[in-house]
């Protein structure tokens, strides 16, 4: 990597921010939190106890994680020194835009102001702000820390050393950045996630199957193919011999004839009522502790096993 980042600025201490926190100091940063939450202090503690297993389990030394992490007493503190900003405020355009009007202000000259929108483009929100280039999306999954893809989306003004750093920066984490060269309300992860998610609610709301039963059948099917090869390829794959070449002239015109069934919940206040139900039915009497806890574990699981895979692999 051509450029050290020693101290970031973490504004907002929300579930992905916290995440971020511990993702950015178990990689040596300083790290500065900032954030009206009365109770910071307690959050940022919790989340750095919570989240060094998992840390730890990548390889990350965790030992001194909590004294490189500082709370700041508000933004102009947290990135006074900043290298990189992660921002993870409210999805609301009047928010960022006089939240990154500060940043543009307060931080150093050289740092990178970024934005975990999901999905709100940085176009939205730096329409006549200062220093725009410097500014753009890096949107990850939550919780960043365990899942790696991050969003890479500049805006109009972005200038493209901007986009460069900020791939070189994530990657210093051990995330993997994708560039998005187009912006689009919702990004990609996010779009490509509620178009299943549509007709998941779809689905339900016909009777076709009930929550616990759609998730096992993304469980056992999608969602272990999607851990190992996109949807492309996967349908490449799946065309055999002939690619996806042969799935497009043979399958393509029955698949497309789907889109056209492909349903619209009617998701009124009675629907969703119903589905809320149905989802607490399925999964309520379990916390939401117990529930993160078991995805966490799985995730940590299915990352060890790529990863070992891709190592074997590039020995051969």
């Amino acid at each position: 990597m051509s450029e050290s980042f020693t101290t970031a600025a973490v504004v907002g201490a929300g579930t992905i921010g916290l995440s971020w926190t511990a993702l950015f100091a178990a990689h040596g940063m300083d790290v500065w939190v900032t954030d009206p939450r009365p109770d910071l202090a307690e959050a940022v503690e919790a989340a750095l106890t919570e989240s060094a297993p998992h840390l730890a389990q990548q390889g990350l030394p965790v030992q001194d994680i909590a004294g490189r992490v500082h709370l700041a007493a508000d933004v102009a503190e947290a990135v006074r020194n900043a290298d990189v900003v992660q921002e993870n405020g409210p999805e609301n355009v009047g928010f960022k835009r006089e939240l990154f009007a500060t940043l543009v202000r307060e931080a150093p000259a050289h740092a990178l102001l970024l934005s975990s929108s999901s999905a709100i483009p940085a176009t939205a929100f730096t329409d006549g702000l200062e220093d725009a280039g410097r500014i753009l999306i890096g949107h990850p999954f939550n919780p960043p820390h365990l899942v790696p893809l991050v969003e890479v989306v500049p805006g109009e003004r972005t200038d493209e050393k901007a986009v460069a750093r900020a791939t070189d920066f994530y990657r210093s984490v051990g995330r993997v950045p994708v560039v998005e060269r187009k912006e689009i309300p919702g990004f990609v992860g996010n779009r490509l996630q509620n178009a299943l998610s549509r007709e998941a609610v779809y689905l339900v709301e016909q009777g076709v199957v009930s929550p616990a039963e759609l998730d096992a059948v993304v469980v056992n099917s999608l969602g272990l193919r999607w851990a190992t090869v996109g949807p492309f390829l996967g349908a490449h794959l799946g065309g055999g011999p002939g690619g996806y070449r042969h799935m497009a002239e043979h399958i393509g015109v029955s698949m497309q004839k789907m889109w056209d069934s492909l349903g619209r919940p009617e998701q009124g206040p009675e629907q969703t009522e119903q589905l809320i139900k149905a989802v607490e039915s399925a999964y309520g009497s379990r916390s939401y502790g117990e529930l993160a806890q078991e995805r966490d574990r799985k995730q940590i699981a299915v990352l060890a096993a790529v990863d070992t895979t891709s190592e074997q692999e590039s020995r051969a």
